[in-house]
């Protein structure tokens, strides 16, 4: 569990919901006419941008946002260098001896003990890197236009309790209603895609970095593994994604 983003969330909600708590009562806050406006005026605008299959499944992709924090792609290279002098001592068919517990790179592996042109396997990995971003940036995108749709519906149902309120001026208690429909509309649009939807589409982008990241790792990994790479060699290219700071940390822990 990624305790940054769930700490975040109930973070958020929380001091909206403190706030309303010590400002009264909270029914004040509820209206089901702007709630309705909202949310439904939301889910339909993002339904007409995006399948509907699209929708459903990007709550999914939101999951990601909760999990716990990709591999370290300090570990990882450190699994590759292992996998490295495995294959450079024993050839590449020893690796089918060695567990391997990223699935990418088992992936990777396994292709490379069948015995696949170096070019084939390159060209599949990459595919499968690049479909995974696909799939990432549609949940992303998902989650931007529910942040944009949002407070747009917010306004729309501000106008409409305007709308109702000027044309009752003359009976007092439907002024009431008509204008907590019209700031309660815009309450709603803005607390959905501000602490929820577009928070949850940023941190699946940085999810998304860091699984292109450990993928293109590994991608360099097989690649130096078919071509017979030094193990030396290819830790002075995997090193190069690492932050300058964290090469100097690991130079001198393996120096030690």
């Amino acid at each position: 569990m990624d305790v940054a983003t769930l700490l975040g969330l109930v973070a958020g909600f929380g001091v909206i919901l403190g706030a309303i708590a010590i400002g009264g009562s909270p029914l004040m806050f509820f209206n089901i006419s702007s709630v309705v406006i909202v949310i439904g005026g939301t889910i339909a605008a993002t339904l007409i941008k995006f399948p509907l299959s699209h929708l459903l499944g990007a709550f999914k992709v939101a999951l990601k946002a909760l999990r716990a924090n990709s591999e370290e792609p300090a570990k990882l290279i450190e699994k590759s260098l292992e996998l490295a002098q495995i294959a450079r001592r024993s050839g590449v068919l020893a690796l089918e001896q060695t567990p391997v517990a990223n699935e990418f790179l088992r992936k990777g592996v396994l292709l490379a003990i069948d015995g696949h042109p170096a070019a084939f396997v390159r060209r599949t990995l990459s595919q499968d890197i690049n479909l995974a971003i696909e799939r990432h940036e549609t949940g992303q995108n998902i989650f931007r236009a529910i942040g944009d749709s949002a407070p747009a519906m917010g306004m729309i149902g501000t106008l409409i309790g305007l709308v109702q309120m000027l044309s009752n001026m003359d009976d007092p208690r439907a002024i009431g209603p008509a204008m907590a429909v019209a700031l309660l509309t815009t309450l709603y649009g803005a607390v959905i895609a501000n602490a929820f939807a577009l928070p949850i589409a940023d941190k699946l982008a940085y999810r998304s970095m860091e699984e292109r990241i450990n993928k293109a790792i590994i991608l360099e990994t097989i690649s130096g593994i078919q071509e017979g790479l030094n193990p030396r060699v290819m830790e002075t290219v995997l090193m190069t994604y690492l932050p300058g700071s964290k090469r100097i940390d690991d130079a001198t822990e393996q120096a030690a």
